[in-house]
C-alpha cells in the first residue's frame, strides 16, 4: 500500500513538471507531437530508472564509505550521461525513426533536471533501494503524463486560430500554467 501512495503522491500530488517546474525544457520541445512525446517519455522512464539504481548504489558503496560526498553531483551527471549515450546508441539501431524524431532531445536527456533531481532526491529523502526505485518510476510516469497530456492539447492546437501573438512558446506557457493549477486540485489527495 505505501508504493500506491507513493506513485499517487508523486504522479498527481507532487508533479515533478507541474508542481515542482521541473523538465519545462523538453515539456515546451518535446510536445508539439503524442508520438515525440511517448518516445521521450519512454526514453525518460528508462534513464531515469537506471540512473536512479546506479547513482543510488554509488552513494552507499562509494560515495558515502569513502567520505566523498562532495563529488555527488558531478558523478551522478557523469552516470546520467553515459546511460543516455547507452540509450541513444540503443534506440539508433532498434528504432531509427523514433531517434530521428527525438533528435536533438535525446541527448539533452542529459541535461534534463527531472533526472538528476530525482537521483539526487532519492539521497536526500535517505530512501532505500526499493522506494527509490518507486519513486524513480513514479517521477518519470508524472513526467510522461505531463509530456502527454501536453502533446494532445498542442496537437489540439494546431487545428484550431490562436491569435499571432499567442501561437508557440506564448499558447504553450499558459497551458502549462493552466495544467499546473488543474494539478493543485490534487493537493489534499494523498500525502507521504
Amino acid at each position: 500500500m505505501e508504493y500506491i501512495i507513493i506513485i499517487i503522491f508523486i504522479v498527481f500530488v507532487n508533479n515533478i513538471v507541474f508542481a515542482q517546474f521541473l523538465g519545462i525544457c523538453p515539456l515546451l520541445g518535446v510536445s508539439t507531437r503524442i508520438s515525440t512525446a511517448t518516445g521521450m517519455a519512454g526514453a525518460v522512464l528508462f534513464v531515469m530508472t537506471l540512473a536512479t539504481i546506479v547513482t543510488w548504489l554509488a552513494q552507499r558503496y562509494i560515495l558515502d564509505p569513502f567520505h566523498i560526498g562532495f563529488l555527488q553531483t558531478i558523478t551522478f551527471i557523469l552516470v546520467i550521461a553515459a546511460l543516455v549515450q547507452m540509450v541513444e546508441i540503443i534506440l539508433k539501431k532498434a528504432s531509427p525513426a523514433l531517434y530521428q524524431a527525438l533528435g536533438i532531445y535525446l541527448p539533452l536527456i542529459t541535461t534534463n533536471c527531472t533526472v538528476l533531481a530525482v537521483a539526487i532526491q532519492t539521497i536526500t529523502r535517505d530512501l532505500s533501494l526499493l522506494p527509490a526505485v518507486v519513486f524513480a518510476i513514479s517521477n518519470a510516469l508524472g513526467f510522461g503524463l505531463a509530456l502527454l497530456l501536453f502533446a494532445g492539447i498542442r496537437e489540439h492546437l494546431a487545428l484550431v486560430q490562436v491569435p499571432k501573438g499567442m501561437q508557440g512558446v506564448p499558447i504553450a506557457l499558459v497551458i502549462a500554467g493552466i495544467l499546473s493549477m488543474a494539478f493543485m486540485g490534487f493537493a489534499n489527495l494523498v500525502s507521504w
